[in-house]
């Protein structure tokens, strides 16, 4: 057992081009599609996990302030970190995104994968990628995919209790240095978070079969756009995969539509620079940023084109990530 019951870990956001919305079983967050990411160098998430014998309750401390409304998941998560160990006393964990947090850019991926990493060492446990991997999900099922650097998979699985249901790196970053600009269109959280959303989809949109039945054919057409290095079969699957996916969410009742103005006019300026010849494509998630996904020699003008657009927040530019990994603990 570790002495001091703390540990520290640092993990990264990810961005998925093809898709993950829908679960196919809530309790151990299985997906009801795979997915394909590429994880973040900018975005990143360091979390201290300390457990402590004299705590009554776990305690979440993110980005500087007391979150009880947020803790309620935390809790569960380390729960079954005490199951799994034995451990009988409650934690307080301590978390710090530098990017805006519960807005549409993984937080949450980022969160539950450095929350992964901490706790297990703060418990005394050393578990390999694979099993952190399959931890993380239970958490988020993005964070799966945050465990790992580089072009990522996470595949939906078939078995009921989750053991098939995992990530793993399809590439690392060094195959395929692609850059990534964020454009900020609010730091607002969202009003609905992704799993009730995700439930509310499944059973109200009626292009929710199309979206998984079309998803094997994505997911195989982006593994070969990725070993063969294909920006313009990655710029197409990317787009089609969000604008399906957003599909079903506006289709569903009551309608997610977690888009804003600028989000539309930041899609039509980077559609406009393709057919320029510069080498982007857009991608939004549950949220109203565009993230644009840019070949390095593009990355300027891409850039520079976002910012120009009258009511973009800000913008964060970024190449690839590595993995979730410890760091020292800042106390």
């Amino acid at each position: 057992m570790n002495d001091t019951m703390r540990a520290s870990a640092k993990a990264h956001a990810n961005i998925a081009l093809v898709k993950y919305w829908g679960k196919r079983q809530v309790k151990l967050n299985l997906p009801d599609v795979g997915s394909i990411s590429l994880t973040l160098e900018g975005l990143t998430t360091e979390t201290t996990v300390h457990f402590d014998m004299r705590l009554t309750h776990d305690r979440l401390i993110l980005n500087g302030e007391e979150r009880p409304e947020d803790s309620k998941r935390v809790s569960e998560f380390l729960a079954g970190i005490r199951e799994m160990t034995g451990l009988t006393c409650f934690a307080t964990v301590t978390s710090t995104n530098n990017f805006p947090t519960g807005a549409g850019l993984a937080s949450s991926a980022s969160g539950f994968a450095a929350l992964s990493l901490a706790a297990t060492r703060a418990a005394g446990m050393d578990l390999d990628d694979a099993r952190l991997s399959s931890l993380a999900r239970q958490g988020s099922a993005s964070a799966a995919r945050s465990i790992f650097g580089g072009f990522v998979e996470m595949s939906r699985g078939k078995k009921t209790n989750g053991e098939d249901c995992n990530a793993y790196q399809l590439a690392p970053r060094e195959h395929w240095p692609l850059q990534v600009v964020v454009g900020i269109t609010s730091k607002a959280r969202k009003s609905v978070g992704s799993t009730e959303g995700m439930l509310s989809s499944a059973k109200t949109s009626a292009f929710y079969k199309q979206w998984v039945d079309t998803h094997p054919a994505d997911l195989n057409s982006m593994r070969d756009a990725i070993a063969e290095k294909d920006f313009e079969r990655l710029a197409e699957i990317t787009e089609s995969s969000t604008l399906k996916m957003h599909s079903v969410m506006m289709s569903t009742r009551p309608s997610l539509i977690f888009w804003n103005g600028v989000t539309v006019e930041l899609m039509h300026v980077l559609t406009a620079l393709r057919k320029e010849g510069i080498g982007v494509c857009y991608t939004m998630d549950a949220g109203p940023q565009v993230k644009a996904i840019c070949l390095p020699e593009h990355a300027a003008r891409v850039e520079e084109a976002m910012r120009s657009v009258p009511g973009v927040e800000d913008i964060l530019s970024t190449g690839m990530g590595i993995g979730a990994c410890h760091v020292e603990d800042p106390s």
